[in-house]
């Protein structure tokens, strides 16, 4: 089996292989946009912020969520302390209640629910104690009425895990990381990775948090960095998904190879693992911390002002470091695990982009600006003398990443420099990103092209041909249940060609040539503080399409990044 591949066929059993079903994979993404295209004015829009008039450091303000389980009985609300705790060590805490509580009442001094400590933070009913599986909820829920009593009374690492059969693909050695979950998702060496809902769950949030740290160490180019991370968000076969609910399914399969067809690789905490392990199902997981970004649930206990406070702290004298390790917690923090932000903006900004990010199936046109203009210095995010070309180079190769297996893709340079020359150049074929062009496929030539990217000196700029002609090469591809789009990346304006025209001319017959049955929009990115971005705004305009400004070249990798975003979070 190549290093590429993953097994096409899993342990059933000890010695035994069975064949793995047919299971069509979700559209796992299809950017429509690789080359640019930036979330219109200002970026994403986060659910959890009000209007998007807070800024990115501001406690947000969640959307409403489903309610929790309880395990009370019924409503008590007479009860002296209500206690809301993470489903995993809500038995725990309940264990710990009954100690507290006089048996045969049905409203008993204290009453414990389940709760997802998304769905507390958000809660109109405020406990009076509240145990979240991590601190990073007090963050984000940024509730003043709370303060934390002692030391978090367990703790759990999060874990990458999967069936046993696949250990080998994602973990070298007994240890794994990111990165490499990153670099195995781009060489599709997994059938299927899960992640659990970031607003909603520890696992999720955490994990989130973490492969942007892990990312973030691989380059100094913030921008960079975040298409590294985003390329996993465009592989995921499921976003949203409930921990307990994947273990579940789990522990309800009679093979490996459904298991790893249906979930796959996945984060979990090592507590559910344990709890999971220890019923003995058909289908074993194994589990390993990440080495580039260890993060781990904590569970601080905290007091609502005008709690019983002397009952509060029965309760967690109840709560006995041997209980904590015979629910499968650990009592100490684990050493190396990254520091949360102190911003619940910075917390949720990651995890607002993931949850809010939609598969679809694009065909995508690159049109990219090959004047001579594109050869002028700049200087990069370090500080180094670079130039256009060379940073559109860098990030080009990392964005043509983006772009799930249901990809249909091509690639165009507009700009020359012969008096007769044409006004774009075909770089790579249209055709499924995975097909292949030369003998390679088409995700690789389009990376080689990029990566060999190389402006005519004094070329000119054919901007508003090159973009009638992508338009109308695209209208003959469109098709149902597929966005068509055209990206077009310049530095410059239209001029210094026999294609040269007015603008009020280009638009007129950029309208004419619409056609409601077959949508083509047009994503417009100016490169660099030159660009007419009055040009820009009027072609996306008239399509439907967006304009974004990338005025310092230096950013483009965030440019791309947050474009790449938008064409996924637009209803």
């Amino acid at each position: 089996m190549s290093d590429n591949e993953w097994p096409r066929e899993l342990p059933a059993g000890p010695g035994e292989w069975s064949e793995p079903p047919h299971r069509p994979r979700r559209a796992l993404l299809a950017a429509a946009l690789v080359l640019a295209v930036l979330a219109a004015a200002g970026g994403i829009t986060w659910q959890l912020m009000n209007n998007g008039n807070r800024s990115p450091d501001a406690a947000p303000t969640a959307a409403p969520v489903p309610s929790a389980t309880s395990l009370s009985v019924a409503p008590c609300p007479d009860s002296e302390l209500t206690v809301a705790a993470a489903p995993e060590i809500a038995p725990l805490i309940s264990e710990a209640a009954a100690t507290l509580n006089p048996s045969g009442l049905r409203c008993p001094p204290v009453v414990v629910r389940a709760e997802e400590p998304g769905v507390t933070a958000v809660s109109k009913e405020k406990p009076d104690v509240w145990i979240p599986s991590s601190s990073a909820w007090l963050t984000v829920a940024a509730d003043k009425a709370y303060a934390v009593s002692g030391k978090p009374i367990a703790y759990s690492p999060v874990l990458i895990a999967a069936p046993e059969g696949i250990t080998s693909l994602y973990a070298k050695d007994g240890q794994t990381a990111w990165t490499g979950l990153i670099q195995g998702a781009t060489e599709s060496k997994f059938p299927t990775i899960s992640m659990p809902d970031p607003l909603r769950t520890t696992a999720g949030l955490l994990s989130v948090h973490a492969v942007h740290a892990a990312t973030a160490r691989t380059t100094k180019d913030a921008g960079i960095a975040q298409l590294r991370a985003l390329t996993l968000r465009s592989r995921l076969e499921e976003a949203s998904a409930d921990p307990i609910e994947l273990l579940e399914r789990m522990g309800k399969a009679t093979d490996a190879t459904t298991a790893v067809y249906d979930i796959g690789v996945f984060p979990v905490l090592e507590q559910q693992l344990t709890a999971y392990q220890e019923q003995r199902h058909v289908v074993r997981l194994a589990g390993v911390p990440p080495v580039d970004g260890r993060v781990e649930a904590d569970y601080p206990f905290t007091l609502r002002k005008g709690a019983d406070k002397k009952l509060a702290a029965q309760l967690r004298e109840a709560i006995t470091e041997p209980a904590v390790v015979e629910a499968g917690f650990r009592t100490e923090p684990t050493a190396g695990v990254l520091r949360l932000p102190k911003s619940a903006g910075k917390l949720l900004g990651p995890a607002q982009q993931w949850a809010q990010y939609r598969d679809l199936a694009f065909q995508v046109l690159l049109l990219i600006d090959s004047s001579g203009s594109m050869n002028e210095p700049v200087t990069d995010k370090a500080g180094r003398t670079s130039t256009k070309a060379s940073l559109l180079r860098e990030s080009g190769v990392s964005a043509a990443e983006l772009f799930g297996d249901d990809t249909t893709i091509g690639m165009w340079y507009f700009g020359t420099a012969a008096r007769n020359g044409p006004a774009h150049t075909e770089v790579v074929p249209l055709g499924p990103v995975n097909g292949l062009v030369d003998g390679q496929s088409r995700r690789k030539a389009l990376q080689a092209g990029i990566g060999a990217y190389k402006p005519e000196k004094a070329a000119g700029t054919p901007l508003y041909q090159a973009v009638l002609d992508g338009v109308e090469a695209m209208r003959g591809q469109v098709k149902a249940q597929t966005a068509t789009v055209v990206v077009v990346l310049t530095d410059g304006a239209d001029g210094g060609t026999k294609y040269a025209m007015p603008q009020a001319t280009f638009l007129q017959k950029l309208e004419a040539g619409q056609d409601p049955a077959k949508p083509v929009s047009v994503i417009a990115v100016g490169y660099g503080p030159d660009a007419n971005m009055t040009a820009l705004t009027s072609m996306a305009g008239a399509t439907g399409g967006q304009a974004i400004a990338a005025r310092n070249p230096a950013d483009l990798a965030s440019a791309m990044a947050q474009a790449f975003l938008a064409a996924h979070t637009t209803s």
